[in-house]
């Protein structure tokens, strides 16, 4: 009598109206380098009529990996397939991987290695776009072990990871099936928040995320209400599970960078007046609950002035910068401080009657180095302030004239 062995990885595929996408996704999945003993595929036809539910079974009949088909009714969305096939994985991590995506042949191989090696419980495999734009600033080194407050692995919330099963399964973890746009965020974010350690394999291209010329990719879809969900849940879960704070401002970033920024964007410009009206309402909430100074920091300029003006409930301002920003002219700089001092002229800077604040115009390091004069103002520059203050104060009261 045979044991049948845990395998090491469950590749979830949740398949609608996935063809012919589906057929080199597949193909990815049986070119793993990866024993097919070590993996299961648990693929789930969320009601499709194209033909995806009969290809998963032309699949299953001849791959050399244990594969099981669920065939259901649609469920109006991805989360509800992924947590169908969550819900029968065995492996020892879970891979959610795309029905219009595709795996290299070493992905799987490589990411579990890199979780055993290093005990890490989420591991991050280097994505590629094809016919669409990838996420790119956290993968310019390959990391062991990190975490999402060190990283800039809070800019890849998307669900196509590995997970270890464990921590799923220890903090009851499913994608939240009242969202329909962000609930691979919701998920990812707080498998990284709740992580053993993160690893980052940015050395091989692990996953290439497909751009569907149908137009019919999840993210292109959806109302503009959808968005304000998804940063409201995301906001939340952030705010739920790390104190207010640098950590916590640090990640609140994201959603307002991502998610809640768009919807102020070129869009904006075209909007009629009644969307307007509807998304600074939608978003009022928010910049009350969770847009702080830190967060504001963590933001170039014309991000910064937008979001601040949606603060303030001024959308008749917002115009204006929306204009300035989609035309791509370099805002001018003014120096000030000995040049210690960058402020960027974006629409209404020191205008009276706009009211907004200088230190929304003024420049981060970061953003600021690339002017002429610019000086980065020492680490230790109030403790010399507060030293000079100090020998005045003695020289005033006759102190340390002798030294002098």
């Amino acid at each position: 009598m045979t044991v049948a062995t845990q395998p090491d990885v469950s590749v979830i595929i949740g398949a609608y109206e996935a063809m012919p996408y589906l057929v080199e996704c597949l193909a990815s999945v049986e070119a793993q380098t990866i024993d097919p003993a070590r993996l299961e595929v648990i693929a789930v036809d969320d009601g499709s009529t194209d033909g995806s539910g009969e290809c998963l079974e032309e699949f299953a009949a001849r791959a050399p990996m244990a594969v099981t088909v669920i065939r259901q009714e649609n469920s109006g969305g991805p989360s509800g397939p992924r947590n169908v096939g969550l819900g029968k994985a065995k492996g020892r991590y879970v891979f959610f991987l795309d029905a219009d995506d595709r795996l290299g042949p070493e992905a799987l191989e490589r990411m579990v290695a890199m979780g055993d090696e290093n005990g890490t419980d989420v591991v991050l495999g280097k994505v590629e776009g094809v016919n669409r734009v990838a996420p790119k600033s956290m993968w310019g080194k390959t990391l062991g072990r990190t975490d999402v407050f060190s990283s800039n692995i809070k800019f890849t919330l998307s669900a196509q990871k590995l997970f270890r099963r464990a921590l799923l399964d220890e903090h009851g973890m499913r994608f939240d099936e009242s969202l329909f746009t962000g609930e691979d965020a919701l998920f990812t974010m707080e498998a990284y928040l709740r992580a053993g350690g993160v690893s980052v394999l940015a050395d091989y291209p692990c996953y290439y995320l497909v751009g569907r010329d149908d137009g019919k990719h999840v993210t292109k879809t959806g109302s503009y209400t959808l968005r304000f969900d998804s940063a409201r849940a995301l906001m939340k879960l952030i705010a739920d599970m790390v104190p207010a704070g640098p950590k916590r401002d640090t990640l609140m970033v994201r959603p307002y960078l991502i998610t809640l920024l768009p919807q102020f964007g070129p869009k904006f410009l075209t909007d009629d007046e009644e969307v307007r009206r509807h998304k600074f309402e939608l978003a009022k909430p928010l910049m009350e609950a969770y847009w702080t100074p830190g967060v504001a920091r963590g933001l170039k300029v014309h991000e910064r002035l937008r979001l601040h003006l949606v603060a303030m409930q001024r959308p008749e301002l917002l115009p204006d910068v929306v204009k300035f920003v989609k035309s791509k002219k370099q805002a001018a700089a003014i120096l000030e401080k000995r040049g210690t001092r960058v402020y960027l002229v974006y629409p209404h800077f020191r205008s009276k009657a706009a009211g907004v604040p200088d230190d929304i115009y003024r420049a981060e390091p970061r953003e600021a180095r690339v002017f002429h004069g610019y000086r980065e103002a020492a680490a230790n520059t109030f403790l010399r302030r507060a030293l000079r203050k100090v020998r005045r104060t003695l020289r005033a009261r006759g102190f340390g004239t002798a030294a002098a």
